[in-house]
């Protein structure tokens, strides 16, 4: 007999339930037509694992709901880990898109994130929980989004610097 096998996609759809999706920011956008003006939606929409694994998905339709089922599909085919230490970032880092920029700075155990709306959606579904942020320039929410994704991607975990420096994780904190 034969057996059958279960297809791989079941076991990716079991992960997607554990995804945190956030929707930024809707906009409504118009055409104007010959009969007057087409409305149609874009959504800047978040997905992360909460476990260091974040990215970010623009997508547009006639219609909300499907608007947002389109960013959520880019957002999961642009996530990338993020290193993390103790639920906060290893050090200072500022991200920059556009005209915007985000500073993020780590913070003690118990400090929270201390962040505006964009960068806090980014923050939680990458489950960074101690965290200081200051959002410069634009406050545009694709911006915003897109330099807090660039900072968070620029991190380098201390044993990545070690290694790359031939040291050991000891002398590299020194």
């Amino acid at each position: 007999m034969l057996e059958r096998r279960r297809p791989r996609r079941e076991g990716l759809e079991q992960d997607d339930l554990q995804l945190i999706d956030k929707v930024v920011h809707i906009n409504r956008v118009a055409k104007v037509v010959k009969g007057g003006r087409r409305f149609s939606f874009s959504a800047v929409v978040v997905v992360g694992d909460g476990q260091g694994s974040v990215g970010a998905g623009l997508g547009k339709a006639n219609e909300v709901p499907e608007a947002i089922r389109k960013g959520i599909e880019k957002a999961k085919r642009d996530m990338a880990p993020i290193p993390l230490v103790s639920g906060t970032i290893p050090h200072q880092i500022e991200g920059r898109f556009g005209s915007g920029k985000v500073m993020l700075k780590p913070a003690a155990a118990g400090t929270g994130v201390i962040a505006g709306g964009a960068v806090r959606a980014v923050l939680e579904a990458a489950g960074v929980s101690d965290i200081l942020t200051k959002c410069l320039g634009t406050h545009n929410a694709h911006n915003v989004v897109k330099a807090t994704l660039q900072g968070l991607r620029q991190l380098k975990s201390v044993e990545s610097v070690a290694k790359k420096r031939d040291m050991a994780v000891a002398e590299v904190r020194v």
